[in-house]
């Protein structure tokens, strides 16, 4: 997909959508088609860092030792200190789940993160990943990783065959989100078994609006 197609159906979709008293987002929804995904190898779960962020803060909370404490706080939205993992309720940890977008730890104190959090936080699909580069070791500078994230998506088809993802906001800078809805759809295809031949259709929506097809 070219951006400059990209470009134009964005227009098409903030010209046809209707004004809200919040700013929506700009959302990518992809239908797979001819694809198993009872079968792992074409299960698609991976991270994309775009080139723009998304028009929406991505909150990241740190779990990490007293070795990374300093640092983690500096740049994380919010810290756990492996000290403080025994204080925690499930419920405490549900609404952790639900403030943050991703959790990066400290690479020595996961065997503690596993047992304290990963009952809820793993079926949720926000335990620290590796694959995303949250899981790091005790001395290291984090400031990179805090700002990638801010543009990193997770993809994820396990069970159903449809890919809904935030490309940007209605208000962003409309060159930056259609570079972002080119090089997402780009880095989808590349990781389907059959590129985009596994693609029924793609489509571009305001959160409020009617989806206009991509593809």
């Amino acid at each position: 997909m070219e951006q400059e197609h990209a470009l134009t159906v964005l227009r098409t979709v903030k010209e046809k959508g209707p004004s809200r008293k919040f700013t929506q987002s700009v959302d990518l929804v992809i239908n797979l088609k001819d694809i198993d995904l009872k079968k792992t190898d074409q299960q698609l779960d991976l991270y994309v860092t775009l080139h723009y962020p998304y028009g929406k803060e991505v909150k990241v909370c740190g779990l990490v030792g007293p070795e990374l404490f300093d640092e983690a706080k500096n740049f994380c939205h919010h810290v756990i200190r492996q000290d403080e993992f025994a204080s925690l309720t499930p419920k405490d940890i549900k609404q952790l789940a639900k403030d943050y977008d991703y959790f990066v730890a400290q690479a020595n104190v996961m065997p503690q993160v596993a047992q304290t959090f990963g009952r809820i936080l793993g079926p949720r699909g926000k335990m620290p990943n590796p694959k995303a580069g949250c899981v790091v070791p005790p001395k290291t500078n984090l400031e990179p990783l805090i700002k990638r994230l801010q543009q990193t998506v997770r993809v994820q088809a396990k069970k159903d065959p449809v890919l809904h993802l935030k490309v940007g906001s209605e208000t962003q800078d409309e060159a930056q989100v259609a570079d972002n809805i080119a090089y997402l759809y780009k880095q989808i295809t590349v990781h389907l078994p059959l590129e985009e031949n596994n693609i029924k259709n793609a489509l571009l929506k305001l959160t409020m609006g009617t989806p206009e097809a991509l593809k």
